[in-house]
């Protein structure tokens, strides 16, 4: 059965297999370092932008969030 979006325990091994092949085990923490620090980077970024479109909208249609309240 294929089910996308879904990570099994068993594809989850598989793909650790593969990266201990691919990097060894040596490297393997390295690489999950730089791996996570590249998702909090793109996480913080994302939230800046929501920020500044949120702020964007609020002064562009300042009457429509008077109404709201």
């Amino acid at each position: 059965m294929i089910t996308f979006g879904m990570i099994t325990p068993v594809v989850a091994v598989i793909v650790l297999i593969i990266a201990l092949l691919i990097f060894g085990p040596g490297k393997l923490p390295e690489v999950g370092k730089s791996l996570s620090k590249g998702v909090k980077n793109f996480k913080r970024e994302m939230n800046t932008v929501d920020a500044e479109i949120i702020s964007e909208e609020k002064n562009v249609n300042p009457k429509e969030e008077k109404k709201e309240d």
